[in-house]
C-alpha cells in the first residue's frame, strides 16, 4: 500500500527482455536507504517487486497484465519515473490509499500555467468515470491528487509548485499516456451494493423504488 506522495524521481537506466516481459534497472538514491529485495516500490503508479539491488539502482520485472494494463510497455531509456516505497502502518497518511494497481491508461490532454500553479487535464476512459467524483481522490502515475473538476471525458487536476517540481510531471507532454488508479473505496462500495460494473442498469429508478425510496 502507498500514499501517492512521491519520494523521488528515478530514471530508467536499463531495459532487458525476459520471457513474457521486461526487466528494468531504475536509478535512485533516496528510496534505497532501507530497501531490500522483495520490497514493493511504486513506479509511476505501478506496484513492482524489487528483485535485485545495485549501487544507486534497483531491478524490477514487469510481465503479463502489468505490461498490458499500464504504460510500462512503452518504457524507454532515461525516462523519468515517480518512485515511492510502501507505507509503514505507523506513518501519517498524507495522500490517500494507493494500491499501485493501475485501473486504466489515460492521456494528458492539457497543461495550463495559472500563476505559480498548474492545471492538468487528463482524458480518462469512460468506464472509470463512475469511480471519480469532484473533490475525490485519484492517482496519476502514482501521484495522489484531488479532483478539481470533471469535464467529461477529461478530469481536471490542480497541481501546486511543490508537486510539479518534485515529480515527473515537469517532464511530461500533451498527448502522453499516464497511469490512472481510482479510489479503492469507490470500488468496494460498488461491490457491497451488489454492483457488477454496469451501474446504469443496476441502479435504475425501478431499483430504488423496489427498495422503498
Amino acid at each position: 500500500m502507498f500514499t501517492g506522495l512521491i519520494e523521488e524521481i528515478g530514471s530508467i537506466a536499463k531495459i532487458d527482455s525476459i520471457p513474457g516481459g521486461k526487466r528494468l534497472r531504475i536509478s535512485a538514491k533516496l528510496i534505497l536507504d532501507d530497501t531490500k529485495i522483495d520490497d514493493s516500490i511504486c513506479v509511476n503508479g505501478v506496484c513492482l517487486t524489487v528483485t535485485n539491488l545495485e549501487d544507486e539502482s534497483f531491478w524490477v520485472d514487469a510481465v503479463g497484465a502489468t505490461l498490458s494494463k499500464t504504460t510500462l510497455a512503452e518504457t524507454r531509456l532515461n525516462q523519468k519515473v515517480n518512485l515511492e516505497r510502501a507505507v509503514r502502518l505507523s506513518d501519517r497518511l498524507g495522500g490517500h490509499l494507493v494500491q499501485g494497481h493501475v485501473n486504466g491508461v489515460g492521456n494528458i490532454s492539457a497543461v495550463k500555467k495559472l500563476g505559480s500553479n498548474y492545471l492538468l487535464e487528463v482524458f480518462v476512459p469512460e468506464e472509470l468515470h463512475k469511480y471519480i467524483i469532484s473533490e475525490g481522490s485519484i492517482a496519476l502515475d502514482g501521484i495522489s491528487f484531488t479532483v478539481a473538476e470533471i469535464k467529461f471525458p477529461n478530469v481536471a487536476i490542480s497541481v501546486i509548485p511543490h508537486t510539479w517540481d518534485n515529480t515527473n510531471l515537469k517532464h511530461r507532454y500533451i498527448g502522453e499516456k499516464i497511469n490512472i488508479e481510482t479510489d479503492v473505496i469507490a470500488k468496494y462500495v460498488e461491490k457491497l451494493l451488489g454492483g457488477n460494473g454496469d451501474t446504469d442498469e443496476k441502479y435504475s429508478d425501478e431499483w430504488f423504488k423496489n427498495l422503498g425510496y
